[in-house]
């Protein structure tokens, strides 16, 4: 008999929805977790090139915290493509305007860089508030 390395398919996978709090958890923590979700490391047949993970809804984005000075200190940063166009925004002022961004920028950096990535990355639902509209695919709460 031949001995080979299994390698998953896509088909494999059932589609699990899990729903996670947010609020009063640190934010890389949180990230690492739900990156970790969706990318499919906690499945046992997890192979790096296929999409094993899980649709995760994260709930209560405006309650997280960050740890030391990091409300004043971190700064995202983005280009509009003209000279000198580098503009700023602090973690606080995207907390006031879209709480919801601090942690799907969080995540996107955990996820790979290629087209797997950017198909992990639309796995990923966060909402500011308690309520989400994803209750028909009945979702489990996780439990971080």
């Amino acid at each position: 008999m031949k001995k080979y390395t299994y390698s998953a398919k896509r088909s494999d996978n059932p589609e699990n929805w899990c729903v996670i709090d947010a609020s009063d958890k640190v934010l890389g923590r949180i990230a690492s977790e739900v990156a970790a979700r969706i990318k499919g490391k906690r499945n046992p047949l997890y192979t790096p090139h296929v999409d094993m993970g899980d649709w995760v809804i994260v709930i209560n984005a405006d309650k997280i915290r960050l740890t030391g000075n990091k409300w004043d200190q971190k700064v995202y940063y983005r280009h509009t493509g003209y000279t000198g166009g580098i503009k700023s925004t602090s973690v606080k002022e995207l907390l006031e305007k879209k709480p919801e961004d601090i942690l799907r920028k969080a995540v996107r950096g955990m996820l790979p860089k290629n087209r797997l990535g950017r198909k992990l990355n639309g796995k990923l639902y966060v909402y500011a508030g308690e309520e989400h509209p994803h209750a028909a695919q009945k979702p489990e709460v996780v439990e971080l």
